[in-house]
């Protein structure tokens, strides 16, 4: 039994071809088990075995990098921030139990556009991880190796367009950030149409309230 060089009991790798084949042969650290690392050894490696991580490729200066499902993903949470702007509770009263104690009517608050804006979260969330898939799977067909994985949206939106744009930049160098920069426009502009709609929302309840 032949062992790589330098060592009497190497553990497990990728070594030398001791029959000088030019390629490297997986060693258990037992024995050489006739699996090689070129794509020529494919057919006899065991499917158990371990196989070289396929590195990525640079992509062509023509070749597509956005389509319309990630242009969707960034623009889908302003959806929530439209049905807030429409969101405009009345205070009402109502009487509740024996003593007849008057509280705020959850109706003069809970109102049509608050369970709109609150689905809509929950459906944004929902399409932007379909979305996701779909642009992934067009990203493998675009020729982009091991494409940033479409399952981290369900962790947010932002992370799998900042995630998938650092991939295709890293294929297609001086492009691939432009999600990114958008995304960041979103988020700006979510915050400020938010701060304003809250502030407004404030100053309307604390009137209401000092009226009744």
């Amino acid at each position: 039994m032949t062992v790589p060089p330098n060592s009497s009991t190497p553990g497990p790798g990728w070594y030398p071809d001791p029959a000088g084949s030019g390629r490297l042969q997986w060693w258990n650290g037992g024995a050489w088990t006739g699996q090689f690392s070129g794509p020529e050894s494919q057919t006899m490696a065991p499917a158990h075995g371990p196989r070289p991580v396929e590195a990525r490729k640079p992509l062509s200066d023509g070749a597509p990098l956005y389509n319309a499902y990630i242009w969707t993903i960034v623009v889908l949470p302003l959806v929530p921030v439209i049905f807030l702007m429409f969101w405009n509770p009345v205070l009402r009263l109502r009487t509740v139990g024996t003593r007849q104690v008057q509280t705020v009517d959850p109706a003069s608050i809970f109102t049509a556009p608050y369970f709109l804006m609150l689905a809509s979260s929950f459906l944004v969330y929902g399409i932007c991880a379909f979305l996701a898939y779909l642009d992934w799977d067009r990203l493998r067909q675009d020729g982009v190796i091991r494409p940033f994985h479409w399952a981290w949206v369900f962790l947010s939106q932002a992370v799998y367009v900042v995630g998938r744009s650092v991939v295709v930049h890293e294929v297609a160098p001086r492009r691939g950030l432009a999600p990114v920069w958008a995304t960041i426009g979103v988020t700006v502009i979510a915050v400020v149409l938010v701060g304003l709609k809250m502030s407004e929302l404030v100053a309307t309840v604390a009137n209401q309230a000092a009226n009744i």
